[in-house]
């Protein structure tokens, strides 16, 4: 056993270890997953040595990693029984920090902690996080090619110098011992520690045991990381266990959808949809479900970047071995494989609900009914995959018995009338509204199918898509749909009445028009082309737009009996019944008059 020697870290390792200690890592139980994961490697590295040197088969059959908890001596240790290393080992890679390119790495340093974490994102660092909680750090370790030599022992307090001897060791492998500060003294209680491993490091390869003072070792790791077995080795129950175990969610998942991608890029993804949406699912800004892991170590449960908001409702897992982390692994860097796996997990998503709405209509209209009105925020949010995510909606229609029957655009367009090259849709706060609407009079009585929209997202939806498989989707209460083909044929009696309904509500209307829409009702209001409804209307005043107090087109039906009354009055008669009128056309959109006792009064009035 040799004399302890002091040493130096190499380069300016203090300014180092101090960004590292109180900037790089916003989370404190961090070290534990980093000295877990190097545990594991280290048993990964001896294996793979044992392919090419058979003597060290031996060491490798009952592969293992302690955490052993001292609450009254307020240390907590790691342990591994692989690869080890040598004096040199640990110089070179504990002494010396960040190996290659030290020194400018340190002359871009900013002080900006995303920018610096960042930067190191490249450097091997991890295990320098438990400086954040430990006044000394003791790692013993002896290598597995050098079994017949001595054992090591590194010992440092985070400051610019360590410690370092050679020490009797029996196995080779490595042992980190921390002896915590004042300020993490609740790391060395063991229900703290346990929650940590579990969090962590439940899916590492290798057997995981937390012990707490004389107690026997317990295994921590027991669950199974099903995303890396073969699909065809999985049966259902299984899948549906394991959405149970990661979801605490006691019900079926809807389907999952599980796919390993090799090559250039590697990685894994298992997500399911849930049956039933999660509480906080119309908080757009509330953790998405999807966990990411690297080399099954977890790294974080909100791995945002890799779902489009429209997909938020999603849960699972993603694993993969490529991502570009930055030193704490807590930050996902910018990066083109980030976006290439987003892309990928989107496709394979809606590929999923288009077969599920082709193969299991019931299954998917339960689907639907629980996030169509989610997947309706897609078409604006995703250009490329728009018209695919239009295809999965469903709507009502006025060719459909009830409200809980439902067509989709591919329906529609199949059933569609000879020569018709429009998809018609009608917006109103209610199915009934909507299949009562005036503006859909005509239509009907040609036998031209209307969708029904009563979301209050379905106006701006519709602005998202425009057209359908070449189709042009066009809004029924629309100034364009107010005329035939050809102009409408008035007399000049009727013109006269025009003119004078114009005249007496030019504060209100933009503009009256003898409608061709109309069959049964009296008059409507319509939009001029490029104004947003009602439900638009709201949505972008609530987000801070004004757009004054909208004038729509005041359309009346000449061949109606109220009409035809009209004819014959004068003065304040005529404008009192062209109020009516108004007022008549105004609750059908579903607004209600200035004045509703006054509408009464005249309803009376004019029905007597």
């Amino acid at each position: 056993m040799s004399k302890s020697k002091t040493r130096i870290f190499q380069t300016e390792t203090k300014q180092l270890l101090k960004l590292m200690i109180h900037s790089l890592y916003s989370n404190k139980e961090i070290f534990v997953r980093e000295l877990v994961s190097n545990a594991s490697d280290a048993i990964d590295k001896l294996r793979f040595k044992s392919f090419e040197n058979k003597s060290l088969s031996k060491l490798t059959k009952n592969p293992e990693i302690n955490v052993t908890v001292f609450k009254e001596e307020n240390k907590i240790s790691i342990s591994d029984n692989g690869i080890g290393m040598t004096e040199d080992e640990v110089i070179e890679n504990i002494g010396t920090i960040a190996r290659s390119g030290t020194a400018s790495f340190l002359e871009n340093i900013t002080g900006d902690k995303k920018k610096d974490s960042n930067l190191i994102g490249q450097f091997g660092v991890g295990f320098y996080s438990v400086f954040m909680v430990a006044e000394k750090v003791e790692v013993i370790t002896k290598s597995a090619l050098d079994l017949d030599g001595e054992g090591t022992l590194w010992e440092s307090n985070g400051e610019e110098k360590y410690k370092i001897k050679s020490v009797s060791k029996e196995t080779n492998g490595t042992e980190i011992i921390i002896y915590l500060n004042d300020d993490n003294k609740e790391f060395c209680e063991s229900g703290r520690v346990r929650f940590l491993l579990e969090k962590y490091s439940q899916y590492i390869n290798f057997p995981l045991n937390i012990i707490d003072g004389s107690e026997e070792p317990s295994r921590i790791n027991e669950a199974e990381a099903i995303w890396l077995k073969s699909k065809k080795d999985i049966k259902d129950q299984e899948y549906k266990d394991f959405y149970k175990f990661i979801s605490f969610d006691q019900n079926d998942p809807i389907e999952w959808i599980h796919n390993k991608v090799e090559g250039k890029n590697e990685y894994t993804n298992l997500l399911y949809i849930p049956s039933k949406p999660p509480f906080d699912l119309w908080n757009r800004e509330s953790p998405r479900g999807l966990k990411l892991y690297v080399q099954r170590v977890f790294i974080m449960d909100d791995a945002s970047n890799f779902l489009p908001l429209y997909l938020r409702f999603l849960r699972g897992i993603l694993d993969t071995n490529d991502l570009p982390l930055n030193v704490s692994r807590e930050i996902l860097q910018n990066n083109p494989l980030v976006d290439s796996i987003k892309k990928a997990i989107t496709k394979r998503t809606l590929d999923t609900l288009t077969k599920l709405k082709e193969k299991s209509s019931d299954k998917y209209k339960e689907f639907w009914k629980e996030y169509g009105l989610v997947l309706k925020e897609g078409p604006a949010e995703d250009f490329e995959n728009r018209e695919i995510i239009a295809g999965l909606m469903l709507f009502n229609s006025s060719n459909l018995k009830d409200i809980e029957e439902t067509t989709s655009f591919d329906e529609y367009i199949k059933n569609m009338q000879k020569e018709q090259e429009e998809i018609y849709f009608c917006v109103a706060d209610t199915y009934e509204a909507a299949k009562n609407s005036p503006h859909i009079e005509k239509l009907k009585s040609q036998g031209v199918e209307v969708l029904l929209l009563t979301d209050r997202i379905d106006e701006w939806l519709m602005t998202s898509i425009h057209e359908y498989k070449g189709k042009q989707l066009i809004n029924v209460a629309k100034q364009e749909n107010s005329k035939d083909s050809e102009e409408t044929k008035i007399n000049n009696k009727d013109k006269d009445i025009v003119e004078k309904i114009k005249t007496h509500l030019s504060d209100r209307v933009s503009d009256v028009l003898v409608s061709e829409r109309l069959i049964d009702s009296a008059s409507c209001l319509i939009l001029p082309q490029n104004e947003p409804g009602a439900q638009l209307r709201k949505i972008l005043e609530a987000s801070g737009q004004n757009f004054g107090e909208s004038k729509p087109i005041f359309e009346i039906n000449m061949k109606h009996k109220l009409l035809k009354k009209l004819k014959d009055m004068k003065g304040k008669q005529f404008n009192s019944f062209v109020d009516f009128l108004y007022d008549y056309a105004l609750i059908a959109e579903g607004g209600s008059p200035k004045d509703p006792s006054r509408y009464l009064r005249q309803l009376d009035k004019f029905l007597s």
